[in-house]
């Protein structure tokens, strides 16, 4: 009796996720149709979805595996270039690689098939500094992580590679897409997989580790190899996420990923929660939202309360800087925690909120009653 009523609630919570899914994409729809293209709005979506991405492949490894990398950024970086390199046109090669007589590469992958290869380029990269790196440990995982990103993106700007990376030289006149439904498809469908690996019993082995790696040791668990294919899983997807933010800039440089760039991603996960899922989703768009729209216009403001200029351009960072540290200090464990969001388990909280607001009261009114008694 016990398993139906689960594998009904099951169901109920897949029909209404795909329920919001389908309004979702369905909004999406309206608003490409109802507002101008160049809308703010549309930025902060596709920045938001593509930063959701590589926010959870990071959660993956830091929040599920307890791994402290910090590479994020580098292997971005390979799969934007891996994109970019792979789908530039023939015929424009010679404008892009003017300095390079056209490039090493002389032929184009289709969009999708080098999406792939951005992301299995990011994995075998992460396969061969996994071997060495992995054996360290919290920061010294982290310290050896962020190099490797920093030797990335010198190597990029390299000229004797210029020929494959066109040097310092931006890369640009490669496909990309306008649509914000396309970027929410595939950021989807990834972290949809993603979901589904950490519900698996791969995902158990990597939450066994976190936990106690001795323990997980002792029950059959291979610790090297589930770390390894965590680090490679999680360096995929970010590979993918690069690509995609390769499209949404339309033009790609290697100084564009700084160790800044992993400290936001990080700064993400860190404010939705270490361990949740739709707390790192939830966090990257309201990142976005903050940096790039909602506190704009502290730019730009005039106020001159004294003879000394209070908003001037980079007071937005101020203020963004303490409305993060508040976050922090209310949210200590991010907004979710390590839980996720749960619509049906919210609407069944509501359902039952009267039953227990009754509850609290009569036992208030019977405690009364007992002190009342009590005093006489």
């Amino acid at each position: 009796m016990e398993n139906q009523i689960q594998k009904k609630s099951i169901n109920f919570d897949m029909l209404i996720s795909f329920g919001l899914l389908a309004l979702l994409f369905a909004v999406l729809i309206i608003l490409e149709q109802c507002l101008p293209r160049t809308s703010i709005l549309f930025t902060v979506l596709k920045k938001g979805a593509i930063y959701a991405l590589v926010a959870v492949s990071m959660n993956l490894l830091n929040g599920f595996t307890g791994l402290f990398s910090l590479g994020q950024a580098g292997f971005m970086l390979l799969g934007a270039y891996t994109y970019a390199i792979f789908t530039i046109p023939v015929a424009a090669r010679m404008q892009v690689y003017q300095y390079f007589n056209g490039g090493i590469i002389q032929f184009t992958l289709p969009v999708f098939l080098a999406m792939i290869l951005a992301g299995l380029v990011a994995a075998g990269f992460a396969f061969l500094i996994g071997l060495p790196v992995l054996k360290l440990k919290s920061d010294y995982l982290a310290i050896a992580t962020l190099g490797f990103a920093e030797i990335m993106r010198a190597l990029f700007q390299w000229d004797k590679i210029g020929v494959i990376t066109n040097g310092s030289n931006l890369l640009r006149k490669y496909p990309v897409f306008k649509s914000t439904i396309f970027y929410f498809a595939i950021s989807g469908i990834c972290i949809a997989v993603i979901v589904l690996l950490i519900n698996s019993t791969y995902g158990r082995a990597f939450k066994a580790i976190r936990d106690d790696e001795v323990a997980a040791e002792a029950m059959g668990i291979n610790l090297a190899h589930h770390k390894r294919l965590s680090f490679v899983i999680s360096s995929f997807f970010a590979g993918i996420s690069g690509a995609l933010l390769a499209m949404f800039q339309t033009t790609i440089q290697a100084s564009q990923f700084k160790s800044a760039m992993t400290y936001e991603i990080l700064l993400i996960v860190v404010i939705g929660g270490i361990g949740s899922i739709t707390g790192s989703c939830i966090s990257s768009f309201l990142f976005i939202a903050c940096s790039e729209w909602w506190l704009r216009f502290l730019d730009n403001a005039n106020l001159n309360l004294t003879s000394i200029q209070i908003l001037r351009p980079g007071f937005r960072k101020v203020v963004f800087s303490v409305v993060i540290m508040m976050i922090v200090l209310f949210y200590q464990k991010g907004i979710m925690g390590d839980k996720e969001f749960n619509l049906a388990a919210l609407i069944r909280f509501f359902k039952s909120l009267p039953k227990r607001i009754a509850k609290i009261t009569s036992k208030k009114a019977q405690a009364s009653a007992v002190s009342s008694k009590e005093g006489k």
